[in-house]
């Protein structure tokens, strides 16, 4: 068993291992200990869906934007020619290019960004870096938003805070809700339109309960349980 820190002990006494929060309870509860590090932690959720992520009709996966972003400073490269690049270039990318940005991530195995969008007529390029991309959960993809001619909007949407979420192989889905300096009122509203957007993803394959469980924890410290029937509400 992993030994826990002094600090990590002492907040874990305000928490009650054995209940299941209400949302709204169970954000505030974690965020309540003074006993906190010497950098602004990152929030997440951990929820678990009754799904099969093997079987393609119940893959879930899509995109949210959080209304108060994550707290992070997001670099989004675009691939684009011409009066796109410019648009893209207008609306905040940090970086854009065509063949060149891709000979630069081929040969240099650059990756200096977060998010990467494309218009569709770059996919043809883009598409050779599959095997670079890919694994890292960089390639644009038009299910998600991030192959579309619309490149301004689709910039300006990661910047104020769009993220992606995707269910893993055990169907768990990850997201980085904010920063313990948002407090727990700006959390809790990025909390309920996460939990929305997951609701909406259900797939018409899945069966049963699907949000089976919820827990939101931060980087350094333990995490709370949340009762799912409350965060299918506040959703």
């Amino acid at each position: 068993m992993a030994k826990h820190s002094k600090r990590y002990e002492k907040a874990a006494t305000s928490i009650d291992r054995d209940r299941r929060y209400p949302l709204d309870e169970g954000i505030r509860t974690l965020l309540g200990s003074d006993n906190t590090p010497k950098f602004d932690e990152t929030v997440e959720l951990a929820v678990r869906l009754g799904v099969d992520p093997r079987q393609a009709d119940q893959n879930v996966r899509g995109t949210v934007v959080l209304p108060h972003g994550t707290g992070k400073a997001v670099r989004v490269v675009v691939f684009a020619k011409g009066e796109k690049a410019k648009e893209a270039t207008e609306a905040g990318a940090d970086h854009v290019g065509a063949e060149d940005l891709a000979k630069k991530i081929q040969d240099e195995q650059w990756l200096d960004f977060d998010t990467a969008i494309a218009t569709p007529d770059m996919m043809g390029a883009v598409g050779r870096l599959g095997k670079i991309l890919g694994p890292r959960g960089l390639m644009p993809n038009p299910k998600v938003g991030t192959v579309t001619f619309d490149v301004g909007k689709a910039v300006r949407e990661v910047k104020a805070g769009k993220v992606e979420f995707r269910v893993e192989k055990a169907g768990i889905v990850h997201v980085a809700i904010g920063k313990r300096s948002f407090g727990p009122d700006r959390l809790i509203e990025n909390a309920h339109a996460l939990l929305s957007s997951l609701l909406r993803a259900k797939p018409a394959a899945a069966k049963g309960n699907y949000m089976q469980s919820v827990a939101v924890t931060t980087t350094m410290g333990p995490s709370v349980r949340i009762d799912p029937a409350t965060a299918r509400a506040a959703a």
